[in-house]
Parts: structure tokens; sequence; C-alpha cells
């Protein structure tokens, strides 16, 4: 469930509260009964790590296959994906 946040607009206190996105939103200050308006804040939300690309969409596992640079034979030690490159360069 989400959390909301809601600042009372006579007394200024922040509260937060688990709300299902069914619910209606808070219309009253449970310390002094004034009136809520609810506040827009930053998600907690980040992707660390290898994450999801390189773990489920990589050719190889657990990282993603850097693409060659050139798709010629001569340029095969210059290929950043050397033996697991996809067009054989080398």
């Amino acid at each position: 469930m989400p959390i909301y946040e809601y600042q009372c607009e006579a007394c200024q206190d922040v509260i937060e509260t688990q709300q299902s996105l069914s619910d209606k939103p808070l219309t009253t200050c449970p310390a002094c009964t004034g009136t809520l308006k609810k506040l827009i804040s930053r998600s907690s939300f980040q992707l660390k790590g290898g994450g999801w690309y390189s773990d489920g969409y990589s050719n190889s596992p657990g990282k993603a296959t850097p693409a060659c640079s050139t798709a010629s034979s001569d340029a095969a030690p210059s290929c950043p994906a050397k033996e697991s490159c996809a067009c054989k360069c080398d």
C-alpha cells in the first residue's frame, strides 16, 4: 500500500498514512481537526546495481554484451565484445 503525506493548514503538522488507492483522501487533522492538504513527495524508488536489464535481457547471464564497433575482420583487436561478439568479427 502506498504511503501518503498530508499537512494540516491550521497547525502545520505533517502526518503519514498508508492508504489503498481506492481510499478517499484524509480531510481533517487528527491533532486539531484542521483541514489537511495532500503533499507531493519524492519517491524512494531507485534502480541500483546490475538490475533487471542485464539480468533479464542480455545474451550472457549477469552482464550485458557490448556491441561491436565495426563488422570488418581487420578491426577484430579493437572489438569491445571480443569472444562474445554477435558479429564474430575476429
